[in-house]
């Protein structure tokens, strides 16, 4: 574990490029392994999830070298759809739940047989979700199966045994808004004879979907419905740009709102209309935020009708609260925590609807944030409504210094991070070793923008 003081911060000036985001440097890689021939990922991020990632598909078989002059490009020389080789043994996956469940849909259409073991924060993570309907496109999996408190039915959990094989395609309404289920589906598609349905009554992020045509892939995209034709090689792009990591840029932009005199300039970062949410909730608190689309130069003009990206300006401003509806949640799922932190210093209440999701997260991000910013006197209820829960949070003046925990989870942790700089005397985070899960370079950043 490793503690972190936080002090509090009169002003944030200063302008940062990312690291590539999360959500899709996953999918570059799990396509690019199973498209034959090489690929370069550029701005490929060192977080512990991407990590992993590349790990397993060199366990199965993929050649897969980094750039010795630049660390975040790497080069992916995929072997096609059945291109997989089975594994030594079996394949650890940390606490990545991307990566777990991308990769079910992957080995579902391979022909051999493969134990998944988690870290002790994933292992704790739903899976029915994602095992049920590649069970009925004819998958073979098999996971730890527990009955716990306030699940009314049976659950599954890693460790998860999958024997792939022959798929079949499937017509799929999806339960709960899910976009790693999705993709799951969309990728063990791949390999069924035939076309397999999605019906999402509530959009997730769409970077699978992208990524897929990207790859020349047999996908139509259709208002809610996403159809994919299985049994068709994927053709590399060969060069990829990894966009910078809206998650992770949205600590910084909500840390230049709240604290004053502050003006940041955020570069290269990803304006995917599915994961924009956290931008259209801050202009509506009053954030003084603008966005500049890039104008794409020559050599990443390929990537033009792929992801959108640009830059983010944003200044210090008064915060005001607001109502976050249950349908835009999956647009910002990931950015909730440190909305949270947002919302207890604006003026007036604020409601987010239908967070249930975030119970099921590397953490319960709902008791976190809730008991951490209670302890620095925010003034915060969640309440039940039918099956669903509501975060309420009415706007302090100030918000107080003092132990607080991450619960392991990195989000947690730099939401506090935040919080701390902005609260009255000092903050002590019990570990912030968790952040290197999604965002390593977090606390060097942030001491570039206050040097």
């Amino acid at each position: 574990m490793k503690s972190f003081q936080v002090k509090p911060l009169s002003s944030l000036q200063g302008e940062l490029s990312l690291p590539g985001d999360k959500s899709i440097a996953h999918r570059c890689l799990i396509l690019s392994a199973i498209a034959k021939g090489k690929t370069i990922i550029e701005n490929f991020p060192a977080s512990l999830d991407c990590l992993y990632t590349l790990k397993v598909f060199k366990q199965l078989g993929i050649k897969i070298k980094k750039e010795k002059d630049r660390l975040n490009k790497i080069n992916v020389f995929g072997k096609g759809l059945k291109g997989l080789n089975k594994p030594k043994g079996e394949i650890f996956l940390g606490n990545s739940g991307t990566t777990l469940r991308l990769l079910l849909g992957v080995l579902a259409g391979q022909n051999f047989r493969v134990k998944l073991t988690a870290g002790k924060s994933l292992a704790n993570r739903p899976m029915r979700r994602v095992t049920v309907p590649l069970r009925m496109m004819g998958a073979n999996i098999s996971a730890k199966r527990e009955s716990r408190q306030n699940v009314k039915q049976i659950e599954e959990y890693p460790p998860l045994t999958v024997k792939g094989g022959e798929l079949r395609p499937i017509i799929y309404k999806m339960p709960v808004p899910s976009a790693q289920v999705k993709s799951a589906i969309l990728l063990a598609g791949l390999y069924a004879k035939g076309s397999t349905r999605i019906i999402e009554p509530v959009k997730t992020r769409d970077h699978t979907e992208r990524m897929l045509k990207l790859f020349k892939a047999d996908l139509k995209v259709k208002q809610n419905q996403i159809v994919i034709k299985g049994d068709k090689e994927l053709v590399s792009p060969k060069k990829i740009f990894v966009p910078g990591d809206i998650s992770s840029a949205s600590f910084f932009i909500v840390m230049a709102t709240i604290l004053p005199n502050s003006r940041i300039l955020v570069k290269n970062v990803s304006l995917n209309p599915s994961r924009t949410g956290i931008i259209r909730v801050l202009k509506h608190m009053g954030v003084n935020i603008q966005i500049r689309p890039h104008t794409l130069s020559k050599v990443r003009r390929e990537i033009r009708n792929w992801e959108p990206l640009g830059d983010i300006i944003v200044e210090s401003s008064r915060l005001k609260g607001t109502q976050v509806k249950r349908e835009e949640i999956p647009t910002l799922i990931d950015e909730l925590p440190i909305l949270m932190v947002a919302a207890s210093l604006a003026k007036g209440k604020t409601i987010f609807e239908g967070v249930n999701e975030l119970r099921v997260k590397e953490t319960d991000r709902i008791r976190s944030m809730s008991q951490n910013l209670q302890k620095m006197c925010a003034d915060i209820k969640v309440v039940k409504v039918g099956n669903s829960e509501n975060i309420i949070i009415k706007g302090v003046k100030a918000l107080m210094g003092t132990k607080v925990r991450s619960f392991g989870d990195h989000r947690t942790a730099m939401s506090m991070v935040v919080a701390g700089l902005v609260a009255e005397n000092k903050t002590i985070i019990d570990d912030v070793s968790c952040i290197d899960k999604s965002f390593p370079e977090f606390l060097n950043l942030l001491k570039l923008l206050i040097s």
